[in-house]
Order: C-alpha cells, then sequence, then structure tokens
C-alpha cells in the first residue's frame, strides 16, 4: 500500500482526491490546517513521524489572492514558509512531494502557451510567494512533482464555477471579463493525475503543467457554463478595466501540457468536455 499524506483537507482538489476510488493501491490520510500546520515546524514534523508515509501532497495553499495584497505575511508564512517546512520534512523522511503551484508564477506577457522553463515574473503578492515556494523546494529537495495548474474548478468550495451558477439564481444578466486568457482546470481531472503519478511510482522529478486542453476567456467560460447547466442567463462581456482588483491578473496565463502528457502517458481532457464531465457528477450526487 503506498502511504500519501494530503494537506489542505478541506481544499476542492483534496476533497477531489478523496473521492477518487479507482486507485486501490494508494492509501490517503487527509489533515486539515488545525491537525497539520505547515507553517509550524513542530506541527509538521509531529505529522511526519507519526507514519511512514511516501507521498505527499500539498494542497495547502493561501489562494486569496486579492486578499493577499492587504496580507502578504500571511500569504508569504503559508505559500512559502510552510512549503519550505514541508519540503525540509519530507527530506529528513525521505518522502516524495507533490506541490500544487500556479500559472500566477507568469506576467500573463507572453503569447504563446508558457512551458515549465519560462521566465517566472508574478505580478502580485500571491504569485509571487507561490514561486518563491517553488523555489524553496527545488534548494531542499531532489525528489519531487511541482504541478502548476490553472483556473481550477470543481464541484465543491468557492470557485467560478459554483459563483457563476449562483449568481445565476439571482440575476438575468452577468458581467464578465473578456480580456484574461486560460485554461479552465476540472480539479478532478488534477486528482486524477496525481493519482497517476502515485501509483506509476515515476521517478521523473520536476516541473509540470497541468490543465485542460484549449484556451478561453473568463466570459467564455461563464457562457459555456450556462450552455452546459441549460440556464437562461446574458453575460456581458467587459474589459478588465472595468472590473478593477487589488491584485493584477495575468492577461494571458495558457500553459503548456504537452511534457506532462508524454511523460506520463496521461490524456488530457478538452476543457469543453471536462466541464460536461462535472456536471454529470453532480446530477449523480
Amino acid at each position: 500500500m503506498i502511504k500519501v499524506l494530503v494537506t489542505g483537507k478541506d481544499s476542492q482538489l483534496a476533497k477531489c482526491l478523496n473521492d477518487i476510488k479507482s486507485y486501490p493501491s494508494i492509501s490517503f490520510t487527509f489533515k486539515d490546517s488545525i491537525i497539520l500546520d505547515i507553517t509550524d515546524n513542530n506541527s509538521v514534523e509531529v505529522n511526519f513521524t507519526e507514519t511512514n508515509y511516501d507521498y505527499c501532497v500539498n494542497c495547502a495553499a493561501y489562494t486569496a489572492v486579492d486578499l493577499a495584497e492587504e496580507e502578504p505575511e500571511k500569504a508569504r508564512n503559508i505559500n512559502t514558509i510552510g512549503v519550505k517546512n514541508l519540503a525540509e520534512a519530507c527530506e529528513k523522511h525521505k518522502v516524495t512531494l507533490i506541490h500544487i503551484s500556479t500559472d500566477f508564477v507568469f506576467d500573463g506577457e507572453s503569447k504563446i502557451p508558457y512551458s515549465e522553463t519560462d521566465r517566472k515574473n508574478p505580478l502580485g503578492v500571491y504569485g509571487k510567494t507561490k514561486s518563491d515556494g517553488e523555489n524553496k523546494i527545488i534548494d531542499i529537495l531532489d525528489s519531487y512533482f511541482i504541478i502548476r495548474t490553472s483556473w481550477l474548478y470543481s464541484q465543491y468550495n468557492t470557485n467560478f464555477l459554483k459563483t457563476m451558477l449562483s449568481l445565476s439564481k439571482i440575476k438575468e444578466e452577468i458581467s464578465v471579463v473578456n480580456d484574461q486568457i486560460g485554461c479552465p482546470t476540472n480539479a478532478n481531472d488534477l486528482a486524477d493525475l496525481i493519482c497517476n503519478i502515485i501509483s506509476s511510482n515515476s521517478k521523473t522529478f520536476d516541473i509540470y503543467h497541468f490543465c485542460n486542453k484549449g484556451e478561453v476567456n473568463w466570459f467564455g467560460f461563464a457562457e459555456e457554463i450556462f450552455k452546459k447547466w441549460n440556464l437562461e442567463v446574458g453575460v456581458k462581456p467587459i474589459k478588465t478595466i472595468e472590473y478593477p482588483t487589488p491584485a493584477k491578473r495575468p492577461s494571458y496565463s495558457v500553459l503548456d501540457t504537452s511534457k506532462t502528457e508524454k511523460t506520463f502517458h496521461f490524456n488530457i481532457n478538452n476543457w469543453k468536455d471536462a466541464l460536461g464531465n462535472l456536471k454529470l457528477i453532480q446530477n449523480k450526487e
């Protein structure tokens, strides 16, 4: 049995990992921030000592992009210092770390999908602290998988999909920006990739990109959501400048996933198909 410690038990990705039953060789142990506080070295050490884990999947993160501009130290403690603590524990206890990172490590100035080796240049506190967390892992560990993802959504927690569905109940028209382009990613698909990496005992340690195939702007994503859920809701395209936020977003954050596909022989769904698959999951609940 492969023993896997998952931090951030209440995150949408951890909940999707918990749903997966097709990898019987994997035994997950999920810990929330009360039981495992990654910003506290003692808490990390206690949790790593209690069981001989093979992997640690770090789903714990400070993801409030705008609030991070007001709480930089809190974001840094979780996204950088906490990651450093996990990396050190993984090194000490010979555990392979699978860390989830973000498209926000890039500035969005590219015109073509970002590869894993492209220069990082985060625009705000969130992206900077996540980028610094990546650097800590690379400095400390040899055995790691850093997986950058983007526009993550699922049937759980708060995300763009859930927000659009909620707004559709109270609004006839919703304004959505149309000049930010990226890749919507079904967290269930990302969870499947993580299980694939673990079960295959891959040693191809490195940085990888994962998102669903294709690209779209937020306006187009919203339109497809309402189409898939058969909702009569008007969507009005607006520019980012018309919807100011404390944190600047990358205008283009499409990730090149070819390395991930080739390395793990993993078939990645198109984003529209992945959205449709989620609708099927929700209908079963």
